[in-house]
């Protein structure tokens, strides 16, 4: 990071000079304004450091000209005057932060730093966003705010090794996004994308959908069959829902991951495999392990390198984006939301997260009259605000009982056809009901 230094007092300069050189910083100085702007011309600063009070130009005065000519540059400014009103004031002209005079070094040092690694998540965000101009993805990357940022960052880091990544993050908010995100961008690019949703597989065909099988391995394998392991050969396989296997594929799991070789049921031999594996859920596998109901080696296996994807209501700076992005993408002529619907949308806590305001911003454009969304045409629920934040979790749970009651009924009860129905596998199904407590009356 390149730092220049403004401020009238030599002494001042040199001793701010002496320090963060020795911190192995670059650092160019300037007596004044004047020479700062030349400086600012033509060196690539990233960092000023401006007193406040100068002679021939104030520093509030310094970093409204540089700021008009480049935004990006960060700022502190250090004033001997340091009180409530100089500080909004200069964070108002776009100032990350301020120090009062004599400069505590050590506090100056931790603020740098603080601002260096926010500019390295903010150029490894814009390197995710630039490499995938040239690729094809179900989703964009939607979101500027620090939390996305921060996760883009993550991942373009997390993209280029080997190891195995678990994604973690509420339903709806994109974990399988991101996966596809980290094999794009990875080593394995030109090879295959597997997915394994493990809540949809019925428990007895799990192994043989994950490492095959051979013809007549059991009743219905008319054929011999690749698994998802060896289809994923020289790519990724991502299982999503990873908390759903069971505990006996667990453990075959673990030794696939262990020797990198996969056994077809009905098979004596084995089958080397070469992929990385992606996993992602929404549960709390570390309370699993507690229960026992996931093995404590395979989730450390499996948990390498953590990516969580965090939930729309914290990063509500992204919804307006993400409303901008699927008004485009779905609707037929132009549609915009009126200031006050705009205003209830971003106070929704979204329990749904991105698929929520996905599906929500097709039902309006499908259903709307005329070219503007109003307060009107949103549902009650975001019109009133009733679910905050605090009542998530009720009403999610609420929301599965009403979901799980009613394929139950519409199919006589049946739970193969129930879990079908809803796309998850019947021991999920048991799985959900006993939890919640539901019994057939």
């Amino acid at each position: 990071m390149l730092i220049l230094i403004v401020d009238d007092e030599k002494m001042q300069r040199e001793m701010l000079q002496g320090f963060l050189e020795k911190q192995g910083y670059k650092v160019l100085t300037a007596s004044g304004g004047r020479e700062a702007l030349q400086i600012f011309r033509s060196a690539p600063v990233q960092l000023l450091l401006i007193d406040h009070r100068m002679e021939d130009m104030n520093g509030d005065e310094v970093l409204e000209k540089i700021r008009a000519a480049s935004p990006l540059v960060r700022a502190i400014m250090i004033t001997a005057y340091g009180n409530v009103t100089t500080a909004v004031k200069v964070m108002q002209l776009g100032a990350d932060d301020f120090l009062e005079k004599p400069v505590d070094l050590t506090e100056l040092l931790e603020k740098i730093r603080r601002i260096e690694k926010s500019v390295s998540v903010r150029e490894e965000a814009a390197a995710v966003t630039e490499s995938l101009q040239q690729e094809v993805l179900p989703l964009s990357i939607i979101g500027s705010s620090q939390s996305m940022q921060e996760l883009l960052s993550l991942v373009y880091r997390v993209a280029p090794t080997e190891w195995s990544a678990l994604i973690r993050g509420e339903t709806g908010t994109g974990k399988e996004l991101i996966a596809r995100l980290i094999h794009l961008l990875g080593l394995r690019k030109d090879g295959p994308f597997v997915e394994v949703n493990c809540a949809a597989i019925p428990e007895n065909l799990f192994e043989s959908e994950l490492f095959g099988h051979e013809k007549g391995a059991f009743t219905g394998a008319a054929a011999k069959r690749r698994g998802r392991f060896e289809l994923a050969g020289g790519g990724t396989i991502f299982l999503d829902e990873v908390g759903e296997l069971p505990l006996q594929l667990q453990v075959k799991l673990l030794r696939t991951l262990q020797e990198k070789k996969v056994t077809p049921v009905g098979s004596e031999r084995d089958i080397d495999v070469d992929a990385r594996v992606l996993t992602a859920t929404n549960r709390d596998l570390k309370e699993m392990v507690a229960e026992g109901t996931f093995r404590e080696d395979l989730y450390f296996r499996l948990n390498v390198l953590e990516l969580v994807v965090p939930p729309l209501r914290e990063r509500r700076d992204d919804i307006m984006e993400l409303v901008g992005f699927f008004l485009d993408k779905y609707a037929a002529s132009p549609v915009s939301f009126d200031a006050e619907a705009m205003a209830q949308l971003v106070k929704y806590s979204f329990p749904g997260n991105v698929r929520e305001l996905e599906h929500l911003i097709q039902r309006l454009v499908t259903l709307v009259r005329g070219n503007r969304i109003g307060r009107a045409d949103l549902p009650p629920e975001i019109r009133e605000n009733r679910h905050h934040s605090g009542l998530l979790a009720d009403r999610l749970a609420e929301v599965e009982k009403e979901l799980l009651l009613k394929a139950l009924k519409e199919n006589n009860w049946v739970q193969t056809k129930a879990a079908e129905s809803l796309g998850i596998s019947e021991r999920v199904l048991r799985y959900k009901m006993n939890k919640i407590g539901i019994r057939r009356v």
